[in-house]
């Protein structure tokens, strides 16, 4: 499965989980009604464009549901909260976990945590939740039963059997939101109830909610209590560009044109960090001739200038990427030190033209690229009708490689046709994207995996290039059932290299993730320098920075 990271204000996300989930932006809301940040009963307020309504409000804080607020991920905790950027979970309700074998995750539970309303948290519920959502497979949207087979409960630890080894399922089994037994198992039914009270054990609870604004009031009982900065959260229902700009926000995600010029001249406290949360792709169809040769494919990457079109579709915000297949510099420590460059590739034409000629195709005297028959090299690409910053950077890739002789067209569907086509293997080149979700494994199997792989006129789930190799599987089966992080590793090592030789798919650039902060009032935010969480205000992210960011002084 691929993954978007796009414009909050262009699309909703592709296919795929967390990174995918976006804030949606209008531009032509009304502003919203807040509250001085020292105006919260002494303490401080935070005014944050972390929700978001379809125009207004609804109550629904059931952090099961597919239409909840998305602040629900603060009210309730899992277990582990997983950091995206470099794979690593953050212990929440949980203490501490180990995996003794690749089939089974043993998990020490926090001591003295309370529920909102006073009761204590225990095994129980977790064990409660776990059964909930294998009864309610509705509620299970993460999957979570498709890797386990049972939980076990003693005392305060929690044991977890998974169905097969699956190291990676950790990510995924952990991060989860526990909901209080003594209340949910009075709940008729769990698939439709709203939650308009929630009780949870998080940081913050709901405060007062209308249809155009709600609060976040600070859970003085919680367990970390000393860790939460501001004592009062404001959502309004509509965040437009210009409100977040011209109206003291906190905390946004947002794509800005000219960012230095808008958020940053906004305020001297304004700053922005926009962190790569996937790679962007050229995705060869490898049914296909000319895409099934590899060597045509090396010719494809070898032309293109990725920093040129990187600046141009992304205004200069992120960086090309390489044939590595990581995310860099997030998984930095995963990079195998044999790779040449890192994986980077500058742009060779000649290097180019010769891996062509490799897979027949040469130009000829006016200057085409063609093959055995004499025909013109001819493809299209296809994009997103309405995805501004991909098509920018579609025509720069359509402008050099027509500056080789190919003959290059561009193909916009509206979304729904563009995923169907793609995901049935109906295209010559598409965009795509793919990295994000913290995991190696994760990420080079949802790209490369054969359990992905059907034929064309079949909708795919992932691998949507077709790809097989008998080295890359290899090398999967044994990352998923190994516990050693050194073995893994090595493993790391063999899929980077599949991705350089065999170029399965052709990276452009990183996907950014677009946080705007101001530390007038609160400091710490996450940041190249540190950084402890990406700047997503939606799933279980906001756990990690609204427990880290300090007061300023």
């Amino acid at each position: 499965m691929t993954f978007s990271l796009r414009r909050p204000r262009k699309r909703a996300a592709l296919v795929g989980t967390g990174l995918a989930v976006t804030l949606l932006m209008s531009a032509c809301s009304a502003g919203p009604s807040t509250q001085s940040p020292s105006s919260a009963g002494g303490g401080t307020t935070m005014l944050a464009a972390m929700d978001n309504g379809s125009p207004t409000f609804t109550r629904n804080f059931n952090p099961f549901s597919t239409s909840k607020r998305t602040t629900a991920s603060v009210i309730y905790e899992p277990l582990f909260v997983p950091n995206t950027l470099d794979g690593t979970l953050v212990p929440f309700l949980g203490a501490a976990y180990e995996q003794p074998d690749a089939s089974t995750i043993v998990v020490t539970l926090r001591d003295g945590v309370t529920w909102q309303d006073g009761e204590a948290f225990t095994a129980d519920d977790v064990a409660y939740t776990y059964q909930l959502l294998k009864d309610q497979a509705a509620l299970d949207a993460s999957g979570v039963w498709q890797q386990l087979d049972s939980v076990e409960v003693s005392g305060s630890t929690v044991t977890f059997h998974l169905q097969a080894p699956n190291v990676p399922a950790v990510s995924t089994v952990l991060n989860v939101p526990i909901v209080p037994e003594h209340l949910w198992a009075d709940v008729q039914d769990p698939v439709t109830f709203t939650d308009e009270n929630p009780v949870g054990t998080g940081p913050y609870a709901l405060g007062e909610f209308n249809e155009n604004q709600y609060t976040l009031v600070k859970n003085d009982s919680y367990w970390q209590a000393d860790k939460v900065a501001a004592d009062t959260i404001v959502l309004p229902a509509s965040n437009s560009q210009l409100d977040v700009v011209s109206k003291g926000y906190d905390w946004a995600y947002a794509y800005m044109s000219d960012v230095e010029n808008t958020w940053v001249k906004a305020g001297a406290a304004n700053s922005y960090w926009f962190p790569p949360g996937g790679t962007i792709a050229l995705l060869p169809n490898l049914t296909k001739a000319p895409f099934s040769d590899v060597n045509f494919r090396q010719g494809l990457s070898l032309a293109l200038d990725r920093t040129k079109v990187a600046d141009v579709a992304e205004e200069g915000y992120v960086e090309a990427a390489g044939t590595s297949g990581l995310l860099l510099p997030n998984q930095k420590d995963w990079l195998d030190p044999s790779l040449k460059d890192g994986g980077a590739v500058v742009q060779d034409t000649e290097a180019a033209l010769a891996a062509f000629a490799k897979a027949g195709y040469t130009q000829d005297s006016s200057g085409k690229l063609v093959g055995d028959s004499g025909q013109q090299v001819t493809f299209t690409i296809s994009t997103v009708n309405g995805w501004t910053d991909w098509l920018r950077g579609v025509q720069e890739v359509q402008r050099q490689f027509e500056a080789l002789g190919m003959a290059v067209s561009i193909d916009q569907p509206q979304q729904a046709a563009f995923e169907q086509a793609r995901a049935q293997g109906d295209f010559d080149l598409a965009m795509g994207s793919f990295g994000g979700t913290g995991s190696v494994y994760n990420d080079f199997n949802q790209l490369l995996g054969s359990e992905f792989l059907v034929p064309v006129g079949t909708t795919a789930a992932a691998n949507f290039q077709r790809y097989s190799s008998e080295a890359a599987e290899r090398a999967l089966t044994q990352l998923k059932v190994t516990v050693d992080q050194e073995e893994q590793k090595k493993l790391g090592y063999e899929l980077q290299q599949v991705m350089s030789k065999d170029l399965p798919v052709v990276p452009l650039f990183y996907g950014g993730l677009w946080g705007l902060f101001s530390s007038a009032h609160f400091t710490n935010w996450p940041s190249e320098d540190n950084p402890y969480a990406t700047p997503a205000t939606w799933g279980s992210n906001p756990l990690l920075i609204l427990t880290t960011i300090t007061t300023a002084r």
